[in-house]
């Protein structure tokens, strides 16, 4: 007989965290040539104009990433209870679980502030703006990529151990958790912001592959 682990199914729960994620940057993201969300590297005029003319779509951006940060939480809390289900007791299981909280309450703020900062009136003030964008862009990203790096080690490192996910995700992991804990340099050497979205997106795929994969069950122990 088997004994099933009772939680959510991490692969649909990853699935929904990416397309609430992904959702709220469509509203944000033009392909179009059409203004699109400034980066850092932008003028302050040009960062302030875009949400003095698209608050509306900078406030639907808001609500989906911070509905996308509650199925992250979810996922780490559920994927590092499997692991301790599935026998690990090594540190790595805490250390995701750590990283993956880390991740979804930095997601959650950055979303709260960008929420703020399409609230009517606050971007007239262009001093204030700026403090909130860069405070935003500090949390939604080197905040998320250094942590969620670190919920990547901590499940690949036991599932490496105890053969619990495909080798191909174990080494999918441990580089996005590399570059993830590298991208902390873009605090103070502005050229290696790609290692943001170089951790984010592939991110999505390691999430979605490892709640799939992670076995759900373990024979039950005989007494």
């Amino acid at each position: 007989m088997l004994a099933r682990h009772p939680s959510p199914h991490l692969g649909l729960v990853a699935v929904i965290h990416t397309v609430l994620f992904n959702a709220g940057l469509y509203f944000v993201i033009s392909f179009t040539g059409a203004p699109h969300y400034p980066g850092p590297w932008e003028s302050s005029e040009t960062i302030a104009s875009y949400f003095q003319n698209h608050s509306r779509e900078a406030l639907l951006c808001a609500f989906l990433q911070f509905g996308a940060a509650i199925p992250l939480g979810i996922y780490s809390a559920s994927i590092v209870s499997r692991l301790e289900f599935l026998g690990v007791r090594a540190a790595g299981a805490t250390i995701a679980l750590f990283g993956g909280f880390m991740t979804a309450i930095n997601m959650a703020a950055a979303a709260l502030i960008l929420w703020v900062m399409a609230y009517p009136g606050i971007a007239q003030n262009e001093a204030v703006l700026g403090a909130l964008y860069y405070l935003t862009f500090a949390i939604g990203g080197v905040g998320f990529s250094v942590p969620i790096g670190l919920l990547m080690a901590g499940v690949c490192v036991p599932a490496a151990f105890m053969k619990l996910l495909p080798r191909w995700l174990i080494i999918f992991g441990f580089a996005l958790a590399v570059i993830g804990e590298l991208s902390a340099l873009s605090l103070v050497l502005p050229k290696t912001l790609l290692l943001i979205p170089l951790t984010r997106f592939p991110g999505f795929v390691w999430l979605i592959g490892a709640g799939f994969a992670l076995p759900r069950s373990k024979p039950n122990e005989v007494l």
